[in-house]
């Protein structure tokens, strides 16, 4: 993917855009002082560079039978980007990277069907890529940053998901 570059302007669009990723063109080119056609066509060069992506996300605090877990791995190899690409293909894999320290690879993974589908994702699907030696998996208790954009394998199975009432039953 080329590199692109943005401008002061582009910065605004996206900080805006992060706040409220439905935000009508009209708006946009008022609070940023352009026109609505030059709204559009910086989306439009944004989105088409692959830098800008606007989806959905879901309050992970919200949603009854959603589990989030970091799972620390340590392999058995030295292909450090094959693996991370394996790991990160996996459907209930939000994010994976190489990191440095204990673990090879730190993935946040999602399960729409609580623990039993963490331990389901551990046993049955993060040791099938093989070459692993072991792992270490911190499920998140709460957090601060709490809007989750669900991995592609979840977005299939969001009829899993139900919200919480008001009154937290």
């Amino acid at each position: 993917m080329a590199r692109h570059d943005i401008d002061a302007i582009d910065k605004a669009m996206v900080d805006e855009l992060s706040r409220d990723g439905r935000r009508p063109v009209g708006q946009l080119a008022k609070a940023l002082a352009i026109t609505p056609p030059t709204v559009r066509s910086r989306l439009r060069a944004l989105t088409a560079s692959g830098l800008l992506r606007i989806a959905a996300l879901l309050d992970a605090g919200v949603a009854r039978g959603l589990t989030v877990a970091l799972v620390g791995i340590c392999l058995d190899t030295y292909k450090l980007d094959a693996k991370l690409e394996e790991v990160a293909a996996l459907d209930q894999v939000h994010w994976a990277a190489v990191v440095t320290g204990k673990y090879d690879i730190m993935a946040e993974v999602v399960s729409a069907d609580g623990m039993a589908g963490l331990h389901r994702f551990l046993s049955q699907e993060l040791y099938k890529i093989g070459e692993i030696k072991s792992s270490e998996t911190f499920v998140v208790m709460t957090s601060r940053r709490k809007w989750l954009l669900l991995p592609p394998g979840l977005r299939r199975r969001l009829e899993g998901i139900r919200l919480m009432s008001s009154s937290g039953d």
